[in-house]
């Protein structure tokens, strides 16, 4: 396994495997003894950076979510697993109430929500401190320096680390941030984000999320990482749910011209590595000039240990270069 820091300041920030592990379905769709096998393959192979939600997976059963947490306390206490794993989870996006979602009846961002959302996240996980904690989606009725100003207050009393965000327009990121900045408080460092080498259209409903803000990690969002060295994308969905080896998954808003040239370059690289097609994907990811984390949901071992090759995959700069430039 290989490993990157995340965060700038020498009091929070972690190493973490290049390769996260996302626990999205664990407890629900994907059963508690496939979730264990997986996260017990995971550490052993050295990854040590998973993540969750405080809302996951609620549409599973129409309710508001934990059962990830949960499943993740259990199995942090059944093996012993302190504080090497670095376990991230989001708040804001759990539904009120059973049987609503997130779009009509979010928890939000508010300083009450942020302190009671974050406690029940340290409960279900068993931990003392969150190691890394995002504002998961925009919440436009709470005033940016409140949300600011709550999540700041969890770095301080020692129950929270580094502070993340996710699905927000980069606009509201780069305010929230400089909002922190100017009182001398602990701002986002990480971005979460879909990303993949296939580029979605952004002109779609499909492409946003209700409120209108991108999910997906567009050029701005990638300028902006650029221009911030102390920032860290963690990818999302890099391997499209499988779409890559089922192109009748791949999402409304990836059909468009550019789609097959982008296909066909990751075909031809992956003939000439001996790789698989996703591996070619989180290869690209992992190498690249910008500092990416790419993150993986699977359901089998096997699923996994296909991630996992991924790491070691080196790409030659002149591969990069033509999957880079597909278009």
């Amino acid at each position: 396994m290989r490993y990157r820091t995340i965060g700038t300041d020498p009091r929070t920030r972690r190493e973490v495997s290049v390769l996260a592990l996302g626990a999205m379905l664990f407890g629900s769709v994907t059963d508690e003894k496939t979730s264990f096998a997986v996260l017990d393959r995971y550490v052993e192979a050295g990854g040590n950076f998973i993540d969750t939600s405080d809302n996951y997976a609620f549409w599973a059963d129409g309710g508001q979510g934990g059962q990830s947490e949960e499943l993740l306390g259990r199995w942090r206490r059944s093996r012993g697993i302190g504080d090497e794993i670095v376990i991230a989870t989001k708040l804001g996006a759990r539904p009120l109430a059973p049987g609503t979602s997130y779009v009509d009846n979010p928890e939000g961002l508010s300083a009450k929500v942020i302190r009671e959302s974050a406690e029940r996240s340290r409960e279900r996980l068993g931990v003392a401190k969150l190691d890394l904690l995002y504002a998961h989606i925009e919440d436009h009725r709470v005033p940016l320096q409140e949300t600011v100003e709550g999540f700041a207050g969890l770095v301080a009393e020692g129950t929270a680390g580094l502070l993340g965000v996710s699905n927000h327009a980069t606009w509201r990121v780069e305010r929230a941030r400089a909002l922190a900045a100017a009182a001398g408080l602990p701002g986002y460092e990480v971005l979460q984000y879909a990303h993949s080498h296939l580029r979605p259209r952004t002109d779609v409903p499909e492409a946003l999320f209700p409120d209108g803000s991108l999910g997906h990690a567009g050029p701005d969002l990638l300028g902006y990482l650029r221009a911030e060295p102390g920032l860290t994308l963690v990818a999302y969905s890099p391997l499209l749910k499988g779409a890559y080896t089922r192109p009748d998954r791949l999402p409304a808003d990836f059909d468009h011209p550019g789609t097959p040239a982008r296909l066909a370059v990751l075909r031809d690289v992956a003939q000439e590595t001996g790789a698989t097609v996703n591996q070619v994907v989180l290869a690209w990811q992992i190498g690249g000039e910008l500092p990416i984390v790419p993150l993986a949901g699977v359901s089998s071992v096997a699923q996994l240990e296909e991630n996992l090759a991924a790491v070691d995959l080196e790409l030659t700069a002149e591969q990069r270069a033509r999957l880079d430039a597909a278009h």
